[in-house]
């Protein structure tokens, strides 16, 4: 174990005083590398949050630039950056709130060509993107590269979480187990109906949080649960989930044995 150094001491001091984290557990998030697929409204407070936390080495993968309209829930982007690239943009907000941290950009979409390339470089990855693809994507790319996935999603006033790590073969289910093989993308996206500012701070600081549980392995995991959060009626839902059997990419006859099985191009609805 590394030895912290005086300034972190006093900078991660709150988290020395919990005894599930401790000097040890800081300076193994101190050590670790986390991958954060998007940079907009769920990436935005995850990154923020695990710079506060103090992981060592953050990697950013996007493609957007940051629009005027991100600003009312994307919060670690300003006025000053529309125009920049998101990634970018982002790395600034880290370095500045945490200038001890590395961060790796990757101004590029997360695609199959280099996901693969891009999981296997760090030890945890976090999916905050926007579409049904990469999702499926991060869930493929991350059980192959057997690395362990947490997730979440937000539209209008609701939001979901959870954490896939079937690779470990623990019994808990990957993203397909609980949606199913990639179908159609929905008619409405948030740029359709909408989405509650502050929805995606409250979805994104609870995947930070299951960032640190799983690199410490402290608490209970969401691996095998699915949280549901409405925040209309400021309710929180948890939904027990098991591994598929007939799971194309984890069950005991998987099809799935590469990216290149698959097609991860995101598919337009029939209409109405």
């Amino acid at each position: 174990m590394r030895e912290l150094t005086d300034a972190e001491v006093d900078r991660y001091a709150r988290h020395l005083v919990l005894p599930e984290i401790g000097e040890e557990g800081q300076a193994k998030l101190l050590e670790s590398r986390v991958l954060v697929i998007g940079a907009g409204g769920l990436g935005a407070p995850i990154l923020m949050y695990l710079a506060a936390a103090g992981i060592g080495t953050l990697g950013i993968v996007d493609d957007d630039s940051v629009d005027i309209t991100n600003l009312q829930r994307q919060v670690i982007h300003r006025t000053a950056d529309v125009g920049r690239p998101k990634v970018e943009s982002a790395a600034d907000f880290v370095r500045a709130l945490n200038p001890g941290l590395k961060v790796e950009t990757h101004q590029a979409r997360f695609t199959r060509d280099n996901a693969l390339a891009l999981v296997a470089a760090y030890d945890l990855v976090v999916d905050g993107s926007d579409n049904f693809a990469t999702r499926y994507l991060s869930n493929d790319a991350s059980y192959l590269a057997g690395r362990t996935l947490v997730s979440a999603a937000i539209m209008r006033f609701d939001g979901q979480l959870s954490t896939f790590r079937a690779h470990r073969h623990d019994g808990s289910p990957c993203y397909r187990c609980l949606f199913g093989p990639q179908g159609e993308d929905p008619k409405e996206s948030c740029s359709d109906v909408g989405v509650l500012g502050a929805l995606p701070g409250v979805m994104g600081a609870l995947a930070a949080i299951e960032v640190v549980k799983e690199l410490l392995d402290i608490g209970e995991t969401m691996a095998g649960r699915l949280l549901l959060y409405e925040a209309l009626s400021t309710t929180f839902r948890t939904i027990r989930a098991k591994p598929d059997p007939a799971c194309e990419l984890c069950g005991p006859r998987a099809s799935i044995a590469s990216l290149d099985a698959v097609d991860y191009t995101p598919r337009a609805c029939a209409a109405e």
